[in-house]
Parts: structure tokens; C-alpha cells; sequence
């Protein structure tokens, strides 16, 4: 059922020694260099049979004989082995990643009556081999030393079923579950698509920096397109030595040349009518263009043809994915172009459509707006339940509603929305309250908000009028926290069960291939889209994945219930093309 992967201790430790079968075909406990444990478990996490212990660079062959087996890998972090394996050739189908669910439970509604952790405040970290900073796709053998500084395969298995027990206890068992599977599953996706990585065409990329920029400037200098630009706002302010990446600076030219600017960002900007704004504007998108994407980054994130970002599977805290530099979660349009597929492929970029008002339909079961969404554009269905047929109208109310934009145009549009949608909007209002009252909010499968801070708690008690102004706040803030966490949480896992299936009917499909022929891979997500980097022939078959996965997922978290959600997949050469 289990099966778990952890470092060998050192002999004489206190922690498990390594005996047992050695890849080799011997058994004993001299052995040479780092070594790893592979420990099968019961469902209950209970040993199930003896232990093996194998020298590290033998680990890709043991996981390859044991995953015949169907085995649901149990190890520390998937982060810390499964890159690894990967660069070896070797893939697993599942895992429990016990990092990933400890963050889950330690904070889920469903498991508070029971506690968590239930004996220990253990915190699973450096349990295996460490991460390169950056996987290039190059292959590496496991030849890299470990160092035992974290728990024994005992103490692993002792949080296992520590986890286990804790989801058997709680309040929603099958829930939580699907949850911690859903978690998991995404460790592995994320790993599987920084290795595959989205492919990127360089010449194309610098050609889109020339066309934009000019010449690739001398280091420390800045494109010739932006220093003219310079030049142009130094006479246009009066300012000649102005620094326009200085906001400080930027501020005084502008208040100098007599421009009321209350900041520099470029919404605000746009509001002014100055000569020196147009050249402004065009100055601060080239620079993010220079600064962001441009020819450092593409030293830097591109090799070997493939751009592969580093995700951080429950980098947020309502369990969306974050990144760890190269702008992974941010790719701007203007270099889109560059994301470019192999001869012979396609790019298939598939968008979940209005997802987080669908998964607010299903969390509230608001009959009303689940017809307004059957079959057509949500908010042309709100529009003409409620507000004339006016789309945009609708979509501002729900999008206030849902993010906490209650003043202004959404607040004026917000009674009509309560009235027409008293169960959706009251959703969210109940989560609001909850969290400007101190409570906590949880996810529908069980993801929960953690408690707020000490200092926040204590704010709340005061007496003074000053610092109950701060108090009121503070409870307003993590009122449109909490207001949103539920249906950006509960959207965040409708997303990784998405990902989950697809990743299943994909693997399916490469099994069946023939040995060495080409097949699809998913190499970039972003919070409700995926791409896939498929053959030209399978692009009509992933495609329908696509959508049976997103139907799958639905089913799998709220059973059958009347709401859709509906996927729109595009095929093309380019990211540009298909977004």
C-alpha cells in the first residue's frame, strides 16, 4: 500500500541501521557511501514486511522494481527525491508527501476537535538528498552526498500514521483525504513539468528585445530604445539628470514640472493629461519588459531550449502555487511570442472559465446563479437575471462581492446582487465576519486559514478610540481575507484535482506508445490553466482530456451536481497564439 523512502541513518545511530537487502543481492551493514531506506507500510502505516536499504546511485533502479508493485511513495518532502529520480529516467504514479499534508492539517477545520499533530510538534524538512537551485534538465547521477539531519525512516513512519489517524478522527474523513491525495499529486506534477519545461525558441525571444529595446546595451547600461525615451522626459520635466527608475526622484521631476502625481504607478499616470506621460508610460513597460524578461533573464532561466519554472506547490496560503524566481507565475504577453513548440508539436493551453464564481455556485448551492451559469457566459447569465442584461455590471458586483470591493461601483451594485443571490452572496459574507471576529475558515475539502496573530488578537482588546480605529482595521483586512480564502482555496483545489486526472489519462496514453516515440507533457500551470506540449497527431485526443478531466474533478469533489465547468482549449504554435 505504502511504501517509504527516507535516508539511511548512520550506523550506531539511534534511528533505524541499514540492514536488510542491499540492490546488490547482498545483506549486512557496511555500507559504502550514502544509502537510502525503502520500508514498506501497511494502509495503516504499520511496517508491512523488511526493510531494504540500497546505495543512493542504485535508488533509480530500486524505485522502477518497486513502482510494479503500485506502491503510494511516503517521503519527507517530493521536492527533496523526486527531481532526482527524475533526471535518472524514473517516474512514480503516486505519493504522500508528508511536508505538503502536515501544512494542511495542522491548520484544517475538520481535524481541530481531535488536534494535530496529536504527540509531537515534528516538522518534516532535509530529509533527503537537497535540491539543485535550479534544475537545467541536465542529467546527474545520484552521486551527491547525504547528510543525515532529520528524521529516521521510524520517526517518517511514525508521522504517517500520525497523519492517518488524524484523518480517520476528523470531522469530514473522506474529504481531507481527497485533499492530502489532490496535494501530493501536485508535488509530483510540479516536478514533472520543471523537468519537461516549456519549450522556448531564443532567437525569437531576442528578436522580440530587439524590436522592443534596440541593441542588447553594454552591462549596467540601459537599451537605446529607453535611453531615448530618457532623454525625451529630461526636456519634457526640466530634470537633466533625471533617473526615471527612481521613484523618489521621478516624484520631484513631476512635481517640479507642476503634474499633481500622487504616486508613480501607471494606473494613476493615466489619469494625468501632461506631455510627459505618453513617453512615461512607453518608458516604464519597456523597463519591466529589460528588467523582467530580458537578456540577464534569458541567460539565466533558458537552457537547452526549455524555460523551466520552479513551482512551490502550496506557496499560498489558500493552496495556490507560487514560484521561485525566473517569474514562473507571470509570463507577460509581450514575450509570449518566445514559448514557442518543438517541429512537429503544438502547444494546448486549456483555461478553466470563471472558475472561482462556478466553485462559489457549488460551495453555496445558490440555485439561482447556477441557472444563470448553465450553458452560457456567467456573468451575461447574472446580467440578465439581475441588471439588465449589462455583463460588465454583473461582473463587478460578483467580483466585489467575492474579493471585497463593497464600496464604490460594486458597493452600489451589492443589495441588487444579495436580493437576486442571497445564498452565494451570503457565502461570503459569513466568511467576511468570521474572520473580523478571529475565527478561522477552511477550504470545502478541508485547507484552513491559519489563526491570527497574537499581536492582532491583542489589538482587538483595546480601549482607546485610536487604537480601536487600528483594531477595526485589522478586522476589516482579515475580513476580505477570510471572505476570499474559502472560494480561491476550494478553486485552488478543483485546479489540482484537474491536474491530478489529466496527469493520470497522460501517463495512460505515454504507457501505451511505442518506446521512444514522442508524447504529450504538461510543462506549465497557472492557477486555472495548463499547457500541454503535444504531438501534432494527439493534440485532438488531449485535448478532449482536457475536458473529461475537468468534468472528473467536479464530480470528484461535489459529486453530481447541476454546475459546469467549462474548459477552453486552444491549440497553437505559441503561447501568444493560443492566449
Amino acid at each position: 500500500m505504502y511504501m517509504l523512502l527516507a535516508t539511511a541513518p548512520p550506523p550506531g545511530s539511534d534511528g533505524t541501521a541499514p540492514h536488510g537487502t542491499v540492490s546488490n543481492g547482498t545483506t549486512g551493514t557496511g555500507l559504502e557511501g550514502p544509502a537510502v531506506v525503502l520500508q514498506p507500510l501497511d494502509a495503516a502505516g504499520a511496517e508491512s514486511g523488511p526493510a531494504r536499504t540500497v546505495p543512493l546511485a542504485h535508488l533509480p533502479a530500486a524505485v522502477r522494481e518497486a513502482e510494479q508493485d503500485s506502491p503510494r511513495w511516503v517521503w519527507g518532502q517530493a521536492q527533496r527525491w523526486y527531481p532526482q529520480l527524475l533526471r535518472a529516467g524514473t517516474s512514480v504514479e503516486r505519493c504522500h508527501d508528508l511536508a505538503l499534508c502536515q501544512n494542511i492539517l495542522v491548520f484544517s477545520p475538520f481535524t481541530q476537535a481531535g488536534g494535530y499533530p496529536r504527540s509531537h510538534s515534528y516538522v518534516p524538512m532535509d530529509l533527503g538528498p537537497e535540491p539543485e537551485a535550479r534544475d537545467t534538465g541536465q542529467d546527474s547521477l545520484f552521486d551527491a552526498p547525504v547528510v543525515h539531519s532529520g528524521p529516521t525512516p521510524a520517526e517518517l513512519a511514525r508521522e504517517l500514521r500520525e497523519q492517518l489517524e488524524s484523518v480517520k478522527t476528523s470531522t469530514e474523513p473522506r474529504r481531507l483525504a481527497l485533499l492530502l491525495a489532490a496535494e501530493s499529486a501536485g508535488a509530483l506534477v510540479a516536478a514533472e513539468m520543471t523537468r519537461a519545461g516549456v519549450p522556448w525558441r531564443e532567437d525569437l525571444h531576442r528578436r522580440i528585445l530587439s524590436d522592443r529595446l534596440g541593441a542588447q546595451p553594454a552591462e549596467f547600461a540601459r537599451p537605446e530604445r529607453m535611453e531615448a525615451i530618457v532623454e525625451e522626459l529630461r526636456t519634457l520635466l526640466g530634470a537633466p539628470t533625471l533617473n526615471p527608475d527612481s521613484p523618489q526622484e521621478l516624484m520631484r521631476a513631476l512635481h517640479r514640472a507642476g503634474i499633481d502625481a500622487k504616486s508613480t504607478r501607471s494606473w494613476e499616470l493615466m489619469e494625468i493629461n501632461h506631455p510627459a506621460i505618453g513617453p512615461l508610460l512607453a518608458y516604464k513597460k519597456l523597463s519591466r519588459l529589460f528588467t523582467a524578461n530580458g537578456w540577464a533573464w534569458l541567460e539565466q532561466w533558458i537552457h537547452d531550449g526549455r524555460f523551466r519554472p520552479e513551482y512551490v506547490v502550496g506557496g499560498v496560503v489558500t493552496g495556490r502555487w507560487s514560484s521561485h524566481g525566473g517569474g514562473a507565475l507571470q509570463i507577460p504577453k509581450q514575450i509570449r511570442g518566445a514559448a514557442h513548440a518543438d517541429p512537429g508539436f503544438k502547444l494546448i493551453v486549456a483555461d478553466a472559465a470563471q472558475l472561482e464564481p462556478r466553485v462559489l455556485i457549488a460551495l453555496s448551492q445558490d440555485a439561482k446563479m447556477a441557472e444563470a451559469a448553465r450553458g452560457k457566459d456567467l456573468y451575461a447569465g447574472i446580467a440578465a437575471q439581475g441588471f439588465g442584461g449589462e455583463r460588465d455590471k454583473a461582473k463587478i458586483a460578483l467580483l466585489g462581492a467575492m474579493y471585497g470591493a463593497t464600496t464604490g461601483e460594486s458597493g452600489r451594485l451589492m443589495p441588487q446582487l444579495t436580493r437576486t443571490y442571497p445564498k452565494a452572496v451570503g457565502l461570503v459574507e459569513a466568511g467576511a465576519r468570521a474572520g473580523e471576529r478571529g475565527e478561522r475558515v477552511g477550504t470545502y475539502l478541508g485547507r484552513g486559514t491559519p489563526p491570527p496573530s497574537k499581536e492582532w488578537l491583542a489589538l482587538q482588546q483595546t480601549t482607546s478610540a485610536e487604537e480601536q480605529r487600528r483594531a477595526d482595521s485589522a478586522a476589516r483586512s482579515r475580513g476580505r481575507f477570510t471572505r476570499n480564502f474559502v472560494v480561491q482555496g476550494s478553486a485552488a483545489e478543483w485546479a489540482l484535482c484537474w491536474l491530478a486526472d489529466l496527469r493520470r489519462r497522460l501517463r495512460t496514453l505515454a504507457a501505451a506508445a511505442p518506446a521512444g516515440a514522442p508524447v504529450p507533457q504538461m510543462v506549465f500551470f497557472l492557477h486555472d490553466e495548463v499547457m500541454v506540449h503535444c504531438p501534432e497527431e494527439q493534440v485532438a485526443a488531449v485535448t478532449d482530456m482536457m475536458h473529461q478531466s475537468a468534468a472528473a474533478a467536479a464530480r470528484l469533489i461535489y459529486g453530481d451536481i447541476p454546475i459546469q465547468f467549462p474548459v477552453t482549449a486552444v491549440a497553437a504554435d505559441t503561447y501568444a497564439e493560443a492566449k
